[in-house]
């Protein structure tokens, strides 16, 4: 199980720091591993998330987040997106935006002789409107969470109040938009004011857009479930269409707004990775292969293996400590328009939560299962 699950990913990693060590010699092997490292501790918050989605899909579309999810992670947030970014910020065309990013003025400048900003320059001055996207989308994820009630409850006495608050219609909505109102007005500088409003309300429009297709088509695909086991039973479906034809179609169009739902989640828990690993090189070479390679890999092996091996289940905690640090990770992003935020505090924060979290479950099923022991062994009255 654990070699199926994680096998890949390993010949993945020994590989990447082959070719870091090829390109840049032992530092580049060693800043490759370090890359490696802060992604996967950085993001383990993003594979319970994943994993509680993930559960949702057909085997078919779990592969498809391994394989061309995989390369949409690795490719393209970690590898295209930087470079993007540097094209649209600093107007420069795409030949030359790779130019700076391979070939960094000398002496650690943040410009060209020629006025060109370098990689680490440009990127870093989009950084208001990546945090106001990404800090919207979470946070939008979070409150969605902790507004909903259900039947088991971590930090009961903050998640039962918020669970009967968010009877309130929109009121995740509402909230994100305040605190977006007040990021912008508070902490954005007078010129990134109007640029981070909009990136936040993009955000916030993104994750009502995906997340709302995806919902809408999981409630046709159970209605035409209903249908096709009707069928199976000798019952008239309620439509004259085919039930199983339906219902795999139905399920197809489940999976991709699922698989896209992850992707752009993805997106936004890579946002303050990409940026950090500026702390640690500048290399776009590096930074692909340490975050892309090695740390998405894992990310998805480990997400993987939550679900093959039901832990969210067995551990009842765990989702709630992950929304509660994609919270945290929400709420830091906004505070970054502002206040720089050290990316190491960014990753213990998440771990942090999600080992607590781990802890109360084990605990809650050790409660559980004594207390069985006790109504085994009582004597019956």
């Amino acid at each position: 199980m654990v070699i199926r699950t994680f096998g890949l990913s390993i010949v993945v990693t020994v590989v990447s720091l082959i070719i870091a060590y090829l390109y840049g010699g032992v530092e580049a092997f060693i800043l490759c591993a370090i890359l490696g490292v802060f992604e996967i501790s950085l993001s383990f918050d993003n594979a319970v998330i994943n994993a509680t989605v993930l559960r949702r899909m057909s085997e078919f579309w779990q592969k498809m987040f391994l394989t061309v999810g995989i390369l949409i992670a690795v490719f393209g947030m970690r590898l295209v997106f930087p470079l993007a970014v540097v094209w649209v910020t600093a107007g420069l065309d795409p030949v030359r935006a790779l130019d700076v990013a391979l070939d960094p003025p000398a002496d650690g400048e943040a410009y060209f002789p020629d006025g060109s900003p370098s990689y680490e320059t440009a990127l870093t001055a989009a950084h208001p409107q990546i945090a106001a996207f990404g800090g919207m989308f979470l946070m939008l994820l979070f409150l969605n969470f902790i507004f909903a009630e259900r039947d088991i409850h971590w930090l009961a006495w903050l998640e039962r109040p918020l669970g009967r608050a968010g009877k309130l219609d929109q009121l995740a909505v509402v909230v994100a938009l305040l605190a977006l109102v007040l990021a912008a007005e508070l902490l954005a500088d007078d010129a990134h004011r109007a640029t981070v409003m909009v990136a936040g309300a993009l955000g916030l429009i993104t994750y009502i857009v995906v997340n709302g297709l995806g919902s809408m088509f999981e409630i046709d695909d159970d209605e035409l479930r209903e249908e096709a086991l009707a069928e199976d039973a000798g019952e008239a479906p309620r439509t004259g269409n085919s039930g199983p034809t339906q219902l795999a179609t139905a399920t197809g169009k489940a999976g991709f707004f699922l698989f896209l739902y992850l992707e752009v989640l993805d997106a936004s828990f890579s946002f303050d990775g990409v940026i950090g690993a500026f702390a640690i090189t500048s290399d776009p070479i590096i930074i692909a292969l340490g975050l892309g390679f090695i740390g998405a890999m894992f990310v998805r092996s480990i997400t993987i293996f939550f679900v093959r091996k039901g832990t969210l289940a067995e551990y009842v905690y765990l989702e709630h400590g992950a929304h509660w640090a994609i919270g945290a990770l929400a709420v830091i992003l906004l505070v970054s328009l502002g206040v720089h935020v050290n990316e190491v505090l960014t990753g213990l924060v998440g771990v942090v939560l999600i080992a607590a979290a781990l802890i109360s479950s084990v605990l809650r099923n050790r409660r559980i299962a004594a207390d069985e022991r006790n109504q085994t062994l009582s004597p019956i009255s």
